[in-house]
């Protein structure tokens, strides 16, 4: 049906303000497809125990050196709309599971980059997205049904297990040479924790510059940087053996007068009596906690100088400006409760613990609670040179704890290495065979991108990536069909520069973090594949300066601002 004509032209029907941008159509997919893989080939390099590092300068001028994904996505700052798609994925994969952040962000990006050629010869994009997610569904059903589960009835079993885990995930970290040491420190903070519900949150972390890596101390209490006090508090004793311990949300200080009160006396003996009230206030706190028998008194609000001295000269320790976080881990370890109140504190709120001391760390003193007994918590005190070496190491370890979390957990695992990929990789080809039609094409594809893993792996550590892929693919396609055999684990070998039975090498990891990373991957390539019309207003990403003022106006608000308007 033609479109009516008025004098020979076409009306133009304005939707939209002027400036704004629309970009549609199959072109818009391809830039939103190119987007994408921009990102991927930035976190690339990263993968692998022979990844490398990214140094990222912000706009201050402060440089932070990382190779993990959810840090480097979180600091990029990315405009496309459509490649944020991956920055989501990549955080939401660090704080479901801490782990697999880059290689979320690569499946999806090839996931899309193989289907490219069908988009552009006309495929429709609903077709490879329902590819997608019956692929998804095969790859999650077959790595449950291959994984391996973990004997907890032995516990030394148990552990070796967790520790080949935790090794598993430093391996492409900065840390990697120190991979026993922290693995031990990993571990040993997760067994820490309430095995109910395992909240990392108990786990302190401090970094205190200067010493060597090794230096490092995992204190399975809590510990925290000495706050700021007053003289007083060097002749506080500094250690103790099982203390009473009063965790107070309370102000032990005398309040300054406010400038603007006003006190009227007709003598000078009701002025005196106004001040020896108030002394007498905090005189009164200070007794009624000095009787419940407590050895170390902490507070979230200032001890000040006074009430300092008091305790000293009775021997008892006390600290206030004690961080919420810590004091919240103080409670869960010694026990007790945080008083709001100095009255009717009795036993029962009161917390203990085996040994408190003020230790010196490096150039830093910290109070330190040992041998808890409600001990759900400890604390991480790192050591290091660079401030940014230190930072890294946090991030690094704070993978590793959640991959031990998701292991005690869950207790299923699958070998790393790219190999549970190669399996998936054959499993969803062989399955696309059996299948007609368009969709054999794109679960093929899906296939494909699957061997992003195992490729980059090798790329990055300069191995030849066709010839460990070609031995990777005969591997596989070798592997028995009814029970699991050892080519089904067979990955890259970086060390040996092969092939290699990973799962009997302890290249070990959750199977919830392959789950997850398979998953977020499709959906976010789906999500990519079904947006292809983008509307950009310019002027909503410019700064807002608000309405503007006639000059008129601006004299008026002006004038009415005096001290009172005639």
């Amino acid at each position: 049906m033609s479109r009516p004509q008025f004098g020979g032209m076409q009306p133009t029907v304005i939707l939209l303000k002027e400036g704004t941008d629309t970009s549609q159509g199959k072109g818009q997919l391809l830039s939103n497809i190119s987007a994408c893989l921009a990102i991927a080939d930035t976190l690339a390099t990263t993968l692998g125990p022979r990844g490398m590092d990214k140094l990222i300068v912000n706009d201050r001028g402060e440089a932070q050196i990382t190779n993990d994904g959810a840090t480097i996505l979180k600091l990029l700052d990315i405009v496309h709309p459509a490649a944020k798609t991956l920055v989501d994925i990549g955080r939401a994969q660090d704080a479901e599971v801490g782990d697999g952040t880059t290689s979320v962000v690569l499946l999806a990006a090839h996931m899309l980059k193989e289907v490219r050629g069908l988009i552009e010869e006309g495929v429709s994009p609903h077709l490879i997205m329902k590819g997608f997610r019956t692929a998804a569904q095969l790859s999650v059903d077959r790595i449950r049904e291959i994984q391996g589960k973990i004997d907890k009835s032995n516990p030394q079993q148990f552990r070796d297990l967790l520790l080949k885990c935790a090794a598993t995930s430093m391996s492409s970290k900065l840390i990697h040479s120190q991979k026993p040491f922290f693995s031990e420190m990993v571990v040993d903070a997760v067994m820490c924790l309430d095995q109910d519900d395992l909240d990392e949150s108990m786990i302190g972390v401090k970094k205190i510059p200067g010493g060597g890596m090794q230096d490092s101390l995992l204190i399975k209490g809590v510990s925290f940087k000495k706050t700021f006090t007053y003289a007083g508090a060097e002749q506080q004793p500094k250690y103790f053996e099982n203390p009473l311990i009063l965790c107070l949300n309370v102000e032990l200080e005398l309040k300054a007068e406010k400038d603007n009160a006003e006190v009227r006396v007709e003598q000078v003996a009701d002025y005196q009596s106004i001040v020896d009230a108030e002394w007498t206030i905090i005189y009164n706190k200070l007794e009624l906690i000095r009787k419940t028998g407590a050895h170390v008194v902490l507070s979230k609000l200032p001890i000040g100088d006074l009430a300092t001295q008091w305790f000293a000269d009775r021997g008892i320790f006390c600290a206030g400006r004690v961080a919420a976080a810590d004091l919240k881990r103080v409670v869960q370890a010694v026990g007790g409760n945080v008083q709001s109140t100095c009255t009717d504190i009795e036993r029962k709120h009161l917390g203990t613990c085996g040994k408190f001391e003020e230790r010196q760390i490096g150039n830093e003193r910290y109070n330190v609670f040992e041998e808890c007994p409600e001990a759900k918590t400890c604390t991480l005190l790192l050591r290091g040179g660079a401030e940014q070496f230190i930072e890294e190491v946090e991030r690094s370890l704070h993978d590793a704890i959640m991959v031990v979390k998701r292991a005690v957990k869950n207790s299923e695992v699958v070998a790393g290495g790219g190999a549970i990929e190669m399996d998936l990789s054959a499993h969803i080809r062989a399955y696309a065979l059996k299948i007609p039609g368009k969709q054999q094409l794109v679960l093929t594809a899906f296939g494909k991108a699957l061997e992003i893993i195992p490729r980059q792996i090798c790329d990055n550590a300069g191995l030849d990536s066709t010839n460990i892929l070609n031995g990777l693919r005969k591997a596989h396609a070798r592997r028995g069909t009814e029970a699991p055999s050892p080519q089904v684990w067979a990955g890259v070998d970086v060390d040996g520069e092969t092939v290699r039975d990973n799962m009997a090498a302890f290249v070990w990891e959750p199977s919830l973090v392959k789950v997850n990373a398979i998953s977020s991957a499709a959906e976010a390539a789906c999500l990519i594949l079904s947006v292809d019309e983008t509307v950009r207003n310019p002027q909503s990403e410019g700064p807002q300066t608000g309405p503007k003022v006639s000059q008129a106006q601006a004299q008026r608000a002006l004038r009415g601002r005096g001290r009172g308007r005639r």
